[in-house]
């Protein structure tokens, strides 16, 4: 049953898409510089940091940006990989390999299956696994995770999830099963297209997958990850979108922590044409607005991007990485291809990518908290 507090949209419906485009694209070089010379920023600050008019000033906010990351986290980068668990899916989504009118061969792991995928990713040296499944209820539904947790935990000391959107109590039961974070993207904040980019299932639902932070952090669960599928509508607008829930969030659920991560629309069996290209470039400043914004939030990056950018963006702002990501059910310990959600684009391995970091001067962390720690 959904939740009649309505959360974070009291706050999303007084801000009009259209309204919040051209006050972004209105930015000046003026409001660059005033964003630029104080250092506690608001969310009309970030509006001017990702704006048009900010991007002939990336050295300066690349600057800024490796301090604060810097001061806040230390040398220090954490190392997660993904486990893909299932690729069962009951939604329609115009970008995901896994939508339910793709014609994939479906497969979830048994037990034995997800003993061997830990086995092998506990043997590359991650203690921090982040656990995906395609949006299921009936195959992958609330009796599967807390039965693969149970096994997950006899190898891993940290465990993420990103699956559907769940019920609170469900993610009260998570937490006390030993989940530590959620991580549930938007995809486009767009209210109007995203009905477009989902005709079917239970994600068609904007409001419900909207409020879907809010019973998180109800739960009370340690930490909260957000984002938007960048390239599927305006990136600026729905990344200014995100840091408005993110900011709400933080003043209401202030015990959790929060993580941003900038997954860009990648090649798969169900693509669509990016309707917003974000270059390199940009995204590097995206990256520094929001560390500029919060030199507290965790950045993470994925294996999405090329070896080239995820080397040079180590110091500029990103906290959290992974490496020798596979996105198919079994990828690690019987490698298909034909079952994956979208294409990786670095492929490296996780030893020679620790070696990249280390060459930076990075400090390698493959486990970022601990429970006893709480």
């Amino acid at each position: 049953m959904l939740n009649m507090l309505k959360g974070f949209e009291q706050i999303f419906d007084k801000h009009d898409w259209k309204a919040v485009s051209a006050s972004i694209y209105a930015k000046t070089s003026k409001d660059v510089e005033r964003a630029l010379s104080t250092s506690s920023r608001d969310i009309e600050d970030f509006k001017a940091l990702i704006s048009p008019a900010a991007e002939q000033y990336l050295e300066q906010m690349a600057q800024q940006s490796h301090a604060l990351t810097k001061k806040h986290f230390g040398n220090n980068i954490q190392m997660y990989i993904p486990l893909y668990l299932s690729n069962e899916c009951q939604n329609i989504c115009t970008y995901c390999g896994f939508s339910l009118d793709v014609k994939l061969k479906r497969k979830t792991l048994t037990d034995a299956e997800i003993h061997a995928e830990a086995k092998l990713i506990k043997r590359l040296g991650y203690d921090h696994v982040l656990v995906v499944t395609g949006e299921a209820n009936k195959t992958v539904g609330m009796p599967y995770f807390l039965n693969a947790i149970k096994i997950l935990k006899q190898y891993f000391a940290h465990i993420s999830l990103e699956v559907q959107p769940l019920e609170q109590e469900d993610y009260f039961k998570l937490k006390q099963a030993g989940v530590q974070a959620i991580l549930v993207y938007q995809e486009t904040y767009h209210k109007e297209d995203y009905k477009k980019h989902h005709p079917k299932g239970r994600k068609s639902n904007f409001a419900y997958r909207l409020d879907t932070p809010d019973r998180i952090g109800r739960s009370g669960m340690h930490k909260i990850g957000l984002g938007v599928l960048i390239g599927l509508e305006d990136w600026r607008v729905d990344s200014f979108f995100t840091a408005l829930h993110m900011q709400y969030l933080e003043k209401k659920y202030w015990k959790s922590r929060y993580a941003i991560s900038f997954p860009r629309l990648r090649p798969c069996a169900s693509g669509i044409p990016l309707k917003s290209v974000i270059s390199d470039r940009q995204l590097t400043q995206l990256i520094c607005a929001y560390r500029l914004l919060n030199p507290m939030v965790e950045l993470s990056m994925s294996t999405r991007e090329s070896q080239k950018f995820r080397d040079n963006i180590i110091k500029l702002g990103i906290t959290s990485i992974s490496a020798e990501s596979s996105t198919e059910p079994g990828g690690y310990s019987t490698p298909k291809k034909s079952l994956e959600q979208f294409e990786t684009d670095d492929k490296r391995n996780t030893k020679s990518f620790v070696q990249v970091i280390k060459d930076q001067g990075y400090n390698v962390v493959f486990k970022d908290w601990d429970k006893s720690l709480q």
